[in-house]
């Protein structure tokens, strides 16, 4: 089955209306499987699910190796996005840099290890408070002109910062938590991109697995499961929440779909700019994602799902404090 396309950004950019988040492939959830992410990778291209997200920092670099290895041969198949903006040093994340000759340095270093001579969409992966931003843009725009990179994209970033960015060089995709699960975006944040034509590029479209129905409270994932520390997941959090999500499997059961699905056919009903990049690292998850493309929510349950998933049905923050100190707002 093939998918539709949609548009980010009015520079041309044109993506599959659902991406793949490949983080989980290398940190994160659990041990890695090699020969299981590359399956789910090549199945993805297969099923036209070809917007694929990386970044320098997941893994130290190994989440783009493992792209570079995978896309041997298909690289022209796939839309590829990677994102800069942390200092490493010595195999380790220290903290944030977005100086524009460490930008030039890390896209050599991506470009290096995802085996291509362009990016197709890069990303500063957290806004970096001590450049400012104009510089950030400046320095992207460069590599744009160079040919290294197609177009120019924000994560996490705050209206003004989106503004001030966007008047240097367009900025086609803003990649931002935002979910039925997570709702704060909607306030300043997306008025501000359908204003300059930005796409929205939702990671964690399934609430880090709460929307998928399957979870367990923090306490019963392994130590190095980074939802044990998850505030949501703890506590009476974890019990105000697994009651707000019952909805989804709700609808989810009226439907004949899996709750994920509903999820991520919210998000694609929310507007055409809207391209939802569920992470997965198992072809079974990815392909249950990609069929919720073909899945159609009326006024009705729109309204329902909207409305019980208030962001005061939630309970706890979405990050814990040193998470949050990185989100610009």
């Amino acid at each position: 089955m093939s998918m539709n396309s949609r548009k980010l950004g009015s520079q041309g950019l044109t993506v599959s209306a659902i991406g793949l988040g490949c983080m989980g492939m290398s940190q994160a959830y659990g041990p890695a499987d090699e020969a299981e992410s590359i399956a789910t990778l090549h199945r993805a291209i297969d099923l036209g699910c070809t917007f694929l997200d990386t970044a320098e920092v997941y893994g130290i670099g190994e989440n783009e190796k493992l792209l570079g290895r995978a896309l041997k041969g298909r690289r022209h198949e796939v839309t590829l996005a990677t994102k800069f903006g942390f200092d490493i040093q010595n195999g380790r994340n220290v903290g944030l840099d977005s100086r524009p000759d460490h930008i030039r340095e890390a896209v050599e270093g991506s470009l290096l290890r995802l085996q291509t001579d362009h990016i197709d969409l890069l990303y500063q992966h957290r806004v970096d408070r001590s450049v400012p931003i104009e510089d950030v843009a400046g320095a992207v725009g460069d590599l744009v002109k160079q040919g290294k990179v197609h177009f120019f994209g924000l994560s996490e970033a705050g209206a003004s910062t989106i503004r001030r960015a966007h008047a240097i060089h367009p900025v086609s995709a803003l990649q931002s938590e935002y979910s039925l699960w997570e709702r704060s975006l909607e306030t300043d944040i997306i008025p501000v991109l359908r204003e300059l034509g930005i796409g929205l590029v939702p990671f964690a479209p399934l609430g880090r697995g709460f929307l998928t129905g399957d979870v367990k409270r923090a306490e019963d994932y392994p130590a190095d499961d980074f939802r044990r520390g998850d505030p949501r997941y703890q506590g009476a959090n974890f019990d105000a929440n697994v009651k707000a999500a019952q909805v989804v499997r709700d609808v989810a059961a009226a439907r004949n779909a899996k709750p994920g699905q509903i999820a991520l056919a919210w998000l694609l009903h929310k507007g055409e700019d809207i391209v939802p990049i569920p992470g997965t690292k198992r072809r079974k998850y990815l392909e249950e994602n990609v069929a919720s493309a073909t899945i159609s929510l009326d006024g009705a349950q729109m309204k329902r799902l909207d409305e019980a998933l208030a962001p005061s049905k939630i309970s706890g923050p979405r990050y814990g404090e040193h998470q949050m100190s990185m989100v610009d707002r």
